[in-house]
């Protein structure tokens, strides 16, 4: 397996799409290849530097989630193995562990948030208006807080280079039609207290995520893209938890944090991250996977 695979190039598919983080083929009229790179986007903006391993990170810990959830709710995730989609060998090396072939699917145009501590964005909204995405909260509670309830925060989802935008509920519904958006924001919440709860016996907490669904052909509501991984959520060790402050993490927060230092106007160009920034945030990713998963496979080739 290569160092690190910042774009994949396999020219025996049809690339459908680059996205921040994953490149899409089509494999044929039901199926797509999608390829898990090690780029990173912080600000909704792809960074110059990969970090090395992410990639197969990623994969594995979706693909975790999505086996433990699968009968909650359905997945993406097909039985074709690699070597039947991808024939060439080199092609099919390029992208081992970091590649599944998935349902083609119509994804929903909401990005489904869920929040279960008081951090980030809505700690900066709530201490101006003690609301999060409008939703009212008690007074008196204290940054990294936990919620007296999740909750669901949807937003839409932006172009890359674009920054996505919270939306409240209604708005939701207008886009999805009320029945859906109940049906995705029921989902979202389900999904985080169970995963939430088994995290806690694994000593990380979830602090938010964000999840994506799509439908099949008979309006089947699917888990799709990833799940709770350090791209897509914030997790804390619980060990060392304390509400006041936000937390250190398991996941990219450590690089927005730096990115942060730095006065960048999070537009395009973004700036490059420091060897030691790069080597901390892939250390970060593995010890996250090991830690809820129990697996340091993806660890290893994320060295």
């Amino acid at each position: 397996m290569p160092e690190f695979l910042f774009q994949s190039d396999i020219k025996s598919l049809r690339l459908r799409n680059r996205g921040k983080v994953r490149d899409i083929y089509d494999v044929d009229d039901k199926h797509l290849l999608i390829v898990t790179t090690d780029r990173l986007s912080a600000f909704d903006v792809v960074l110059p530097d990969p970090i090395p391993g992410k990639g197969a990170v990623l994969t594995e810990m979706s693909n975790f989630w999505f086996a433990r959830m699968r009968a909650t709710i359905p997945n993406q995730l097909t039985d074709l193995s690699l070597d039947k989609v991808i024939k060439d060998p080199a092609e099919r090396k390029q992208v081992e562990g970091r590649a599944i072939i998935v349902k083609k699917l119509k994804p929903l145009p909401v990005e489904a948030i869920v929040r279960g501590y008081l951090v980030g964005s809505g700690w900066k909204e709530y201490k101006t208006s003690g609301t999060v995405c409008g939703i009212k909260l008690p007074p008196g509670l204290k940054e990294a807080d936990r919620l007296p309830e999740p909750l669901f925060t949807p937003s839409t989802k932006a172009d890359i280079g674009q920054h996505d935008e919270n939306i409240s509920f209604d708005k939701a519904a207008e886009l999805l039609g009320r029945d859906m958006a109940e049906k995705v924001r029921n989902a979202s919440l389900t999904i985080y207290k169970e995963c939430a709860t088994y995290a806690l016996t694994r000593g990380i907490i979830i602090a938010d995520t964000k999840f994506e669904f799509g439908l099949d052909e008979k309006g089947t509501l699917t888990l799709i893209d990833e799940v709770l991984t350090p791209d897509s959520s914030r997790f804390w060790p619980a060990d060392s938890y304390k509400p006041g402050a936000n937390p250190p993490s398991y996941d990219k927060q450590y690089v927005r944090d730096y990115l942060e230092s730095l006065g960048w106007n999070k537009k395009p160009p973004a700036p490059k991250l420091p060897p030691k920034v790069i080597a901390k945030t892939a250390e970060k990713y593995r010890e996250a996977l090991t830690r809820l998963t129990g697996s340091e496979t993806s660890g290893r080739a994320a060295k």
